[in-house]
């Protein structure tokens, strides 16, 4: 008999721990514009941010999607907040196919809009995040980082799962692995789909699916999730 997939029942996984905090799941199209996946999000033709992302292009101005940001920007030309939506679904980067890298991935992005949202709001839920699925006494650690959509960014580290923070050489002796990107959305991104940065503000957050499944079994090779190897994947 079939059974589902270790990474579907991570990702269902993740938007369980999402749903019980009040977010609602939306989904898009996996062919996007370079309006939806880039521009709207604040990175305008021939930025140079849009190196971070290695893009699949389509003939007619169209792209298989990097993230699945853009699924955000469309709802928010279509709702009016305060809204919090998870984004999960498909994407695809010109990436080699090697132990940390994936032409095709699964993606999570998060969005919350209110007018009284914080920094503090969403380092909260992530940090709760962490706990419900890397077990309780995770801790977490936050530091700066840049996404051309959000002011100011952070990176997320969680407790590494397989020293439980003693340090290993799977999270380089600091006891902490990177788990996520987040951020307060910039103002150029609310503008863009029509809310009033000086009125409504948020956050957002995007993580892979495959990372936290890595972490949370301690699996060291991207590779093995699409070998279909029988032998792998009943062990899940």
């Amino acid at each position: 008999m079939g059974k589902k997939h270790i990474l579907t029942k991570v990702e269902e996984e993740i938007t369980e721990v999402f749903l019980k905090m009040g977010f609602s799941i939306y989904e898009g199209p996996e062919i996007e514009t370079d309006y939806y996946n880039f521009e709207a999000l604040n990175m305008p033709k021939y930025h140079p941010a849009r190196d971070m992302w290695d893009t699949l292009f389509l003939p007619n101005g169209l792209l298989l999607r990097t993230h699945t940001s853009p699924v955000q920007i469309r709802v928010m030309e279509k709702i009016k907040p305060p809204f919090r939506l998870i984004a999960p679904g498909r994407c695809y980067r010109r990436d080699p196919f090697d132990a940390t890298h994936s032409p095709i991935f699964y993606q999570i992005e998060g969005l919350m809009i209110d007018r009284n949202t914080t920094l503090a709001d969403l380092m909260g839920i992530l940090d709760l995040f962490a706990k419900r699925m890397f077990g309780e006494e995770t801790k977490t650690k936050f530091y700066l980082s840049y996404f051309p959509f959000v002011e100011p960014g952070i990176e997320v580290a969680a407790t590494c799962s397989v020293c439980k923070g003693k340090g290993c050489s799977v999270c380089k002796y600091t006891g902490f692995v990177e788990i996520l990107g987040a951020g307060m959305v910039h103002p150029k991104v609310l503008s863009n789909v029509g809310i009033d940065p000086d009125i409504y503000q948020g956050f957002a957050f995007g993580l892979g699916v495959e990372r936290v499944a890595m972490i949370k079994y301690g699996i060291s090779d991207i590779r093995l999730f699409y070998e279909n190897d029988i032998r792998f994947l009943n062990q899940f």
